[in-house]
């Protein structure tokens, strides 16, 4: 008698289905206030690409550049405009920032107003549409 117990057992251990069915649930998302269509409720907003800009003399060729992050590092106002130029998305797939991101240039309370002006220039020249200088404390 056992022995049927056990082939039933058995038989009953190795004919069961131990996956979970797979189910659709149907999810609806919230839209944002105040936009006409939805938008990715994932997307996070862009962190701003901070430009610091220093005169280091009286001269119009005495200034530095940085940018803060893990970019490359531009060494005049030129360089500055290709970086952003060549990270500008044109098309689906190719760049790295589109022409809204944020840019803030950030001008040293020292720093002449030409060269606060010419890194102004560059992000606009470049094509970016969201560039702003943030006030020097």
């Amino acid at each position: 008698m056992i022995d049927v117990v056990f082939l039933l057992l058995i038989d009953f251990m190795v004919t069961t289905d131990y996956v979970a069915t797979e189910e659709v649930y149907q999810l609806d998302l919230p839209e944002r206030a105040g936009a006409g269509a939805p938008e990715d409720p994932f997307r996070l907003d862009p962190d701003p690409l901070r430009v610091l800009v220093r005169s280091t003399g009286p001269e119009s060729e005495q200034y530095t550049v940085q940018l803060v992050g893990p970019w490359p590092q531009p060494e005049t106002f030129d360089a500055l405009h290709s970086f952003l130029r060549s990270s500008l998305v044109v098309q689906a797939g190719s760049g790295l920032f589109p022409a809204e991101h944020p840019i803030l240039i950030e001008p040293d309370a020292e720093t002449a107003w030409e060269h606060a002006v010419e890194a102004f220039s560059s992000a606009v020249r470049a094509g970016y549409r969201n560039v702003q200088f943030v006030p020097t404390p």
